[in-house]
C-alpha cells in the first residue's frame, strides 16, 4: 500500500520567453501597430535610409565620377516625358548627373551628417545633464546659464557662427573631410541644451532615490553611478528628443548647404542638390530641385511622425 504525501510539489518553471515575443507582447509595439500613420512613417523612413545606405549598390550609376559623366546627357527629363530614358529614371541635370542617383548619394550625406550630429548633441548633453542634476551647486549653475544663453541663439545661427569660426581659423586649406566635421560639430552644439536640461531633471529625482544612496554606501565611485545606475533610467525622453532632433539636423545641414556654408558640390548633400537645382527652377528643368526637395521633406516628415509618435508612447500618463 502506497503512501501520498500531501506536500505539494514544486511546479515547473515556466519557459523564459524570447525577445521577440515580449516585444510584440509590450505597450510600445501595440502602440505602434494600432496606428496606420506611424505604420506608414516608418515604412518610408525604413525605405528612404536603407535606399541611402545601399545607394553605390541601388543607384544607376555615380552621378559624381566624371568619367561616367557626358555632357550630351544634359537636361534630359524625367523617363515619364516625351524625350525621358530609362538610364535616368528622374532625369539629369546640366552636367549629365543622373537625378535618382544623384538624391539617393545626397541622401545618404544628409543622414550621415544627421545621424554624427545628433550624436554628438546628446552625448555633450547628457554628460553635462547628469553632472549639473547629480552635483547641483554652483557646478549645477553654470551649466544651466550656458544653456541658457544658449537657448537665446536660434539653432542655425549657433551653426553658421561655428562654421565661420573655423573657415577664419583654417582660411582655404578646408578639405571636404574637413568640412564635413564642421558640420557635424556645428550642428552637435546647436541642439546639446535640449538633452542636459531634460537629464538634468530627471537626474534631480533620482538622485534621491534608495539605488542611489545604497551605491554611495557600498563606495562606487560618482562616475560609476552616474552611468551605470542612473543613466538607464534617464534614457527615455533622451530616445525621443534624438529622434525629434534628427530631422532638425538633417534640415539644419541642408539649410547651410543651401546657403553655401555647408557641402561643397563635390560631395553632395540634399541641401547641395536643391541649391544647384534652384539655378535651374525657372529655365524648365524643375525635376532637378523637386526631387530632391521631395526627398527631404519625406524624410524629415516621416522621421518627425515617428518622434511625435515615440513620446506619446513613452508618456506614462497617455497609456
Amino acid at each position: 500500500m502506497s503512501v501520498t504525501s500531501d506536500t505539494p510539489q514544486p511546479s515547473a518553471r515556466p519557459a523564459r520567453r524570447s525577445v521577440l515575443a515580449r516585444i510584440v507582447d509590450s505597450d510600445i509595439f501595440y502602440s505602434f501597430t494600432r496606428s496606420w500613420v506611424t505604420m506608414l512613417a516608418a515604412l518610408v523612413a525604413l525605405i528612404l535610409v536603407v535606399s541611402a545606405l545601399l545607394a553605390p549598390w541601388i543607384a544607376p550609376n555615380d552621378p559624381f565620377n566624371p568619367e561616367t559623366l557626358s555632357l550630351l546627357d544634359g537636361s534630359k527629363p524625367p523617363v515619364w516625358a516625351a524625350d525621358g530614358e530609362w538610364r535616368f529614371p528622374l532625369g539629369t541635370d546640366q552636367q549629365g548627373r543622373c537625378v535618382f542617383s544623384s538624391v539617393l548619394f545626397g541622401m545618404r550625406v544628409s543622414i550621415v551628417i544627421g545621424f554624427l550630429g545628433v550624436l554628438v548633441a546628446a552625448t555633450i548633453g547628457i554628460v553635462l545633464g547628469l553632472v549639473a542634476g547629480y552635483f547641483g551647486g554652483t557646478v549645477d549653475s553654470i551649466i544651466m546659464r550656458v544653456a541658457d544663453v544658449q537657448l537665446t541663439f536660434p539653432a542655425i545661427l549657433t551653426a553658421l557662427l561655428i562654421d565661420g569660426t573655423m573657415h577664419a581659423l583654417v582660411g582655404g586649406r578646408r578639405s571636404d573631410v574637413l568640412i564635413f566635421w564642421v558640420l557635424v560639430l556645428s550642428i552637435g552644439l546647436s541642439f546639446w541644451v535640449q538633452y542636459a536640461r531634460t537629464v538634468r531633471g530627471s537626474t534631480l529625482v533620482e538622485r534621491n532615490k534608495e539605488y542611489v544612496q545604497a551605491a554611495r554606501l557600498i563606495g562606487l565611485s560618482r562616475p560609476t553611478i552616474l552611468f551605470r545606475h542612473v543613466l538607464p533610467n534617464v534614457t527615455g525622453p533622451v530616445l525621443v528628443i534624438a529622434t525629434i532632433n534628427l530631422a532638425l539636423a538633417v534640415i539644419t545641414e541642408a539649410t547651410l548647404s543651401f546657403l553655401g556654408v555647408g557641402l561643397p558640390p563635390t560631395t553632395p548633400s540634399l541641401g547641395t542638390l536643391i541649391q544647384i537645382g534652384n539655378e535651374f527652377l525657372f529655365s524648365g528643368e524643375w525635376w532637378v530641385v523637386i526631387f530632391p526637395g521631395i526627398a527631404l521633406a519625406a524624410l524629415v516628415l516621416s522621421v518627425n511622425l515617428l518622434g511625435d509618435w515615440l513620446r506619446d508612447a513613452l508618456n506614462p500618463r497617455l497609456r
